[in-house]
């Protein structure tokens, strides 16, 4: 009996039609809502309360009366006929009692015995005394854990059943029919207890089948004596029900019990209304109020809801059908309840109700059932199911005969004027009670829907007999809940969470009250079915809602950059995106939300400024001179870790409707902190400078880098705001004052760490192997792993300025390159010191007299002494040599992680070319390389020297000393030094013949001036110095310009390391190729071919051996060439096995590498003279001997790549080495070295002509003009010197290994590719009749390389202006 209103807006136009609607009795379509009072909701709540009492089921009673006492006979079926039902199904696991059963079976038998168990028929002395038998028997331990393992029930009975026989058979005859009625009985008590425990324990779902077969043997066992609870003793005893009568106490009346409760009256008063009211709140009122309501809805008179309470005819006519069945029904149960009232109608004419299935009388049927059905539509378009049709004619509910009053407040006794109104007073009455209400339980939660405390049990029972009493749709029961649970949250009475709960109940009501909850879920979702006042309601309160929780999600947000987060936030987004806007019947309001954004940024950005100057005034001194670059800091850690904090925070939903909390606080602190550091950092550094005092380096690094991280995020977050101020500009001095400290240190930590190191294998015991990475010492360890705090000090930093960290990495590269170019000065001074110390025998020779020395000569020249013991290399040696080659490797890794070709690159964009040219470089780098020495004087007795260079400069400073190469006459040293200069100087080379003993013997000396001028082109020269005594020395002389260059300093340092490597590795190879010399020599290829003759042999002979020294006339076999060099195989065996302990497998390739040149070498001396534009002494070898040279070759190549015969596998020099340039020249003299001179001659021209028209076509590599050129033999050539073909091997092009390995294969490219005549020219010497045309070949030489010198220096003229000659982004380690 609703009163939805009329008057409301905005529904379709149906809304405002409804002002003007004329309904002046119940008012169901009224908008306004009359103001109730406190006792009217009381007393219209009360009286459908005691109606729901008086309308309840009537509770009965049993009572005995006594009867006759029949004969019973026991049946003659047997108690294991009874038990076949579970014998059939033995092996059934359904059958068997489940785990856990024992232990409480034995707890209610144990209760039985004590009086705990509350029925009555458990109470029986004769009971309690076959239940004790039993359990004594039961606590048996055997018996119960065969109870526990088998699990079978029927066990249980028989058991029992065998203990009740035996203590009820005592005193009576045998054969007593009681004893065995009695015993059935006592089992029947057992096997009901044991149902019991079943049904309390949830066990007879998961049992079915057990509790069926227990149920139908107690019914078998009970079948003569249905009464368990008859006292046996009295005998003749009948129970009989009855029907309780109505107290009428307030204590029988639940619900009435309910409304004293919400209203908070006591019971005392409520039962004197009672009292008082009831000969009028009868069932037949109630039976009056619903014909009068019945006949106003059939003749549509206005007094209940119509046609103009609901927005389209089909609503209305869907909720007036569903009317007639559910008045139907309560008329029903009134009847049903009062059947007196139906004694009026004729006969035949009371409704007949649904048989019960225990044929109970129909006055026995649930009135709160009926009730519930009342308030259940999920599923039924109608309210209820009726079986057949009611003729409510006989009821006398028709509109015949019925005055109806003026008066409207007197139609109904059960429903006030205003339901609609009252309803909702009732309905915030009891919401407020129940939520106060600390006893009241909230439902379980489950996956879906969380735990709900709302309405109780009892307040929903009340509100839904009144809704159905008063006919309130399901739909303003659902609207007038919300509406006042928000009126309840905006008074702040209830919290959000009861709100999110509120809406949670409507969509999904708890499982266990949804048969009664006050609203219907589907009806939520018709609301096409609502009335036209319901709408208008929901979407007020819709939109009340929102604004309310907009103005709480506003403060809410505000607390985004507080310590905590505020706890509703989500939540009241979660509300208003899931139950507010989410709701069909919500209307947005145009520009709202923009509205609200606008005002949210700005309040953000208020609060972001708060936030900031509150760090500012904790971080920053409030005096100047007390700043420090740690407050920057600590005020831009406080700022990172807000923005971190907020961006974690907000991780999941950066935005809040719209606005970002953290791109607004972003935006407001990052430039104001910006602005404030630099303000700050400048001062610091007047205030500084001011005071002459230095800032520690680590402040500033910290300052850099938390500046940059600054700057990291204010370039992410705002990518169109520049960063105010350049940081790098700022703090850049603390780099080159950390860089200029570390490179004052750095020659110190070499020395140091040279000083500390043993140089000895870095092995875990003394007899173990080392492994590769075990064989290099502390020492190259430590300065690198010193280079590398160095330069990550500067990584960490990312310093984003690439020009700025290409000239840090610039600085660095230089003074870590002079601290390694100090380490290999110092590691080959020791090394040099330890190769050049004496041997046993030469100390020995260093104590005798002159005389002595000369017999001991004659006497080992007399007894033919070959034998040359290997040297005794030390360890520490060879860890040097070790040490050098992974300095290498970790240069060349640095060059790769510094990225020096994008460093250079990056200065040369930033430096324009004009600045190029302008540059002056001030320190020149010569690169002398001694070459050769030819016509020497001998100085030792065997005719023969040991010469060596010194290289001193005019104030006789020395600068370099080459290796002393031994026996020779035409030595070769391929020695290299670097001369730093800024000036012209004098370079004064003296040759010195090497002693055992004594002074070592002058041999010549020539000088050379090394101008600057002279050297322009940059390109190398080859200068034929003549001795001041006999005989010329080869240099070749290369200038570069020393330039502040990182690829100059790598290229620099590299090619030191690799001359520090090679002259380590020729220091070691010299020490062999003395021997080498010995065993491949023109000397031992005579005695190879003369069998043997010597000194002593041609004495033995005389002596009168001549059969065993006779000389053969036949050439040698294949076994005595390869004998010949077996002693030479095995000095190297005994030498690489010493060096294989210490050495690495890379350097140990090196040195045979190297030992390979020594070979070819020497070969090639056998063969031929070296190159020159005189005619030679030494004769040219016969094919006899030819053979024999190439063999010796091809049996070195063998042992030299040593493969290994059963497996194939090279395990030396790779056969790409071996066959380098020089061994193809070799091989090339088989094809000149027996032609005639004049073939010779041809060959050499055709050469000629090629190799200068290749000239002509690309000159790019020679250089000096034809003025410069001078001859190619004596005389002043020295002076200037000739331009050398050869391509120098400048530090740009050893900058690190790739360039070094490129250089080498372009090399043997060109080798291989461009042949020369130079082995012509070589043979040519050994023949008389060609010295004219060796003289003219060596002029024409000179002639195409000053041709192609001053062609070159044209173009370099012409590319000079286009800016530097070196080019190379800028990547980071």
């Amino acid at each position: 009996m609703s009163t939805s209103s009329s008057q409301s807006r905005g529904i379709k136009g149906r809304i405002s039609s409804l002002q003007n609607e004329r309904k002046p009795s119940l008012e169901y379509s009224r908008p306004r809502q009359k103001h109730v009072k406190l006792a009217d909701a009381y007393t219209f709540a009360l009286r459908v309360a005691y109606l729901s009492y008086l309308l309840q089921p009537r509770a009965r009673r049993t009572r005995q009366v006594a009867v006759p006492k029949p004969q019973v006979h026991r049946s003659s079926t047997s108690f294991n006929d009874l038990m076949k039902d579970f014998s059939l199904v033995r092996d059934s696991k359904s059958t068997r009692f489940p785990n856990g059963f024992v232990p409480i079976l034995e707890k209610r038998l144990t209760g039985v015995l004590m009086g705990k168990e509350r029925r009555k028929e458990y109470e029986d002395a004769l009971v309690k005394r076959t239940f004790a038998a039993f359990l004594n028997a039961f606590t048996d331990p055997a018996f119960k854990k065969r109870m526990e393992k088998d699990r079978r029930v029927e066990d249980l009975v028989l058991i029992f059943f065998s203990n009740a026989t035996k203590e009820l058979q005592k005193g009576k005859a045998p054969g007593d029919d009681s004893v065995k009625m009695m015993v059935d009985r006592h089992v029947a008590l057992f096997v009901r207890l044991i149902g019991l425990v079943m049904k309390d324990q949830d066990w007879t779902r998961d049992r079915p089948e057990l509790t069926a077969r227990l149920s139908t043997l107690e019914s078998k066992l009970l079948a003569h004596d249905q009464d368990l609870t008859q006292d046996q003793a009295n005998g003749a005893l009948s129970t009989v029900e009855e029907v309780v009568p109505l107290s009428y106490e307030v204590r029988d009346m639940p619900l009435v019990r309910v409304v004293a409760r919400i209203f908070g009256f006591p019971e005392s008063m409520v039962q004197s209304d009672i009292t008082k009211n009831k000969p009028f709140w009868t069932e037949s009122a109630a039976l009056q109020d619903l014909k009068t309501y019945q006949t106003h809805l059939n003749l549509g008179t206005g007094r209940t809801l119509n046609r103009g309470d609901f927005d389209t005819d089909q609503a209305y006519e869907l909720w007036k059908k569903s009317e007639s069945p559910d008045i139907s029904q309560l008329v029903l149960a009134i009847v049903q309840s009062n059947p007196e009232l139906a004694k009026s109608a004729p006969g035949g004419g009371l409704p007949r109700f649904n048989a019960q299935p225990n044929g109970m009388p129909s006055s026995d049927s649930s009135y709160s059932e009926a009730s519930r059905r009342l308030s259940l539509k999920l599923e039924d378009s109608s309210s209820y199911v009726i079986d057949q049709s009611i003729d409510m004619s006989s009821l006398n509910i028709g509109t015949e005969g019925t005055d109806w009053p003026d008066d409207v407040e007197n139609i109904y006794t059960f429903t006030p004027s205003d339901p609609r109104a009252v309803y909702r007073f009732i309905l915030a009455q009891a919401l407020s009670f129940d939520v106060k209400d600390t006893s009241l339980e909230a439902s379980e939660a489950t996956s879906t829907t969380p735990a709900i405390k709302l309405l109780s049990k009892q307040s929903t029972e009340l509100l839904n007999e009144i809704a159905l009493r008063w006919r309130i749709p399901h739909s303003s029961r659902l609207v007038m809940f919300l509406d006042v649970v928000r009126q309840r949250y905006i008074e702040q009475q209830i919290d959000l969470d009861t709100l999110d709960t509120a809406f949670i109940f409507v969509k999904e009501p708890p499982t266990e009250n949804k048969r009664s909850s006050v609203v219907m879920t589907s009806v939520l979702y018709e609301r096409e079915k609502w009335t036209v006042t319901d709408s208008v309601l929901m979407q007020q309160l819709l939109h009340a809602l929102e604004e309310n929780l907009l103005r709480e999600l506003y403060e809410a947000i505000m607390m985004s950059y507080d310590a905590k987060i505020s706890p509703v936030l989500g939540k009241i987004l979660y509300v208003l995106d899931t139950h507010i806007r989410a709701d069909p019947s919500f209307v947005r309001v145009p520009d709202q939300e923009a509205q609200f954004r606008t005002t949210v940024a700005d309040g953000l950005v208020n609060k972001a400024s708060e936030v900031y100057g509150s760090y500012v005034e904790k971080e920053i001194p409030q005096e100047q001179e007390a700043w420090e670059f740690y407050h920057v800091i600590q005020l831009g850690k406080s700022v990172i870790k807000l923005a971190e904090k907020i961006q974690k925070r907000f991780k999941k939903n950066p935005e809040i409707c719209g606005v970002e909390p953290l791109a607004i606080l972003l935006e407001c602190l990052l430039p104001s902190y910006a602005e404030d550091a630099r303000d700050i950092i400048g001062r610091i550094l007047e205030g500084a400078a001011e005071k002459e005092q230095e800032i520690p380096i680590q402040d500033g690094f910290d300052l850099y880098k938390e500046l940059s991280e600054v700057r990291r995020i204010h370039s992410n977050a705002l990518p169109d705001v520049p960063f105010p101020f350049h940081v790098e500009s700022l703090l850049a001095d603390f780099v080159w004052r950390w860089i200029q400290m570390s490179s004052e240190q750095i020659n110190g930590w070499v020395e140091n760490a040279v000083k500390q190191d043993r140089f000895t294998v870095r092995t875990e015991g003394a007899k173990a192997i080392p492994t590769e990475d075990e064989r290099h010492s502390i020492s190259v360890i430590d300065i690198f792993r010193s280079f590398n705090q160095i330069l990550d000090q500067i990584f960490q930093l990312n310093w984003d300025d690439d020009l700025g960290y290409a000239k840090f990495m610039t600085a660095l590269s230089k003074a870590i390159g002079d601290g390694l170019a100090r380490y290999c000065d110092l590691l080959d001074q020791m090394f040099s010191r330890e190769m050049d110390r004496l041997t046993p025998e030469q100390e020995a020779a260093a104590g005798q007299t002159r005389q002595e020395k000369w017999m001991q000569l004659a006497k080992d020249t007399w007894n033919n002494k070959e034998r040359v013991e290997p040297f005794q290399f030390y360890a520490t040696s060879f860890v040097k040599l070790n040490d050098i080659a992974f300095a290498i490797r970790q240069w060349d890794k640095l060059e790769r992680e510094i990225n020096v070709d994008a460093c250079m690159e990056v200065i040369q964009r930033h430096n324009p070319p004009a600045t190029q040219k302008q540059r002056k470089t001030t320190n020149f780098v010569f690169t002398i390389k001694i070459v050769e020495a030819e016509d020497l004087k001998a100085c030792d007795i065997n005719g023969l020297s040991d010469p060596y260079v010194v290289l001193t400069d005019e104030y006789q400073k020395r600068l370099s000393k080459t290796r002393v190469i031994m026996h020779s006459l035409n030595p070769r040293w391929d020695d290299t030094v670097d001369i730093v200069t800024r000036s012209p100087l004098n370079i004064i080379a003296t040759i010195w013949d090497w002693d055992n003993f004594g002074d070592h013997d002058y041999v010549g000396r020539t000088s050379i001036k090394l101008d600057p001028a002279h050297f322009s082109d940059f390109m190398p020269r080859e200068y034929w110095l003549d001795l001041d005594t006999q005989g010329r020395l080869l240099l070749r002389v290369s200038m570069e310009g020393e330039r502040d260059d990182i690829q100059f300093y790598f290229g620099r340092t590299f090619r030191t390391l690799k001359r520090t490597e090679r002259d380590m590795t020729r220091k070691i190879t010299d020490k062999l190729s003395a021997y080498i010399n010995h065993c491949l020599s023109r000397r031992a290829l005579r005695s190879l071919l003369s069998r043997g003759i010597s000194i002593s042999s041609v004495s033995s002979y005389f002596k009168g051996n001549r059969q065993s020294t006779a000389l053969a006339s036949s050439g040698p076999t294949e076994a005595d060439i390869s004998n010949a060099v077996k002693p030479l195989f095995t000095y190297f065996d005994d030498n690489f096995a010493i060096m294989n302990l210490t050495l690495t497998s890379e350097a140990m390739i090196m040195v045979m590498t190297r030992l390979w040149k020594e070979v070819l070498v020497t070969i090639e001396s056998i063969l031929v003279p070296p190159l020159s534009d005189k005619p030679s002494q030494q004769r040219p070898l016969t094919q006899q001997e030819l053979d024999v040279v190439f063999k010796w070759l091809q049996l070195l190549f063998d042992f030299f790549h040593a493969v290994d015969e059963e497996t194939g596998e090279a395990n030396g020099v790779p056969t790409n080495v071996l066959k380098s340039p020089k061994y193809h020249e070799i091989q090339t003299l088989n094809f000149f070295y027996f032609d005639t001179t004049e073939n010779l001659i041809r060959t050499s021209e055709r050469m000629a002509s090629a190799t200068a028209a290749r000239q002509a076509a690309n000159r790019n590599r020679l250089s000096a003009p034809p003025s410069l050129g001078m001859s190619f033999g004596s005389g002043p050539a020295g002076l200037m010197g000739m331009p050398s073909t050869r391509r120098a091997k400048s530090i740009m092009l050893s900058r690190n290994l790739g360039t070094m390995r490129k250089a080498k294969e372009e090399k043997w490219k060109e080798a291989q590719a461009d042949p020369n005549d130079d082995m012509i020219l070589r043979i040519l010497r050994m023949r008389p009749e060609a010295a004219n045309y060796l003289r003219d070949r060596s002029r024409q030489k000179e002639r195409l390389a000053a041709a192609a010198a001053a062609d070159l220096i044209v173009r370099q003229s012409l590319l000079a202006g286009s800016g530097g000659r070196m080019a190379g982004t800028l990547g980071r380690r």
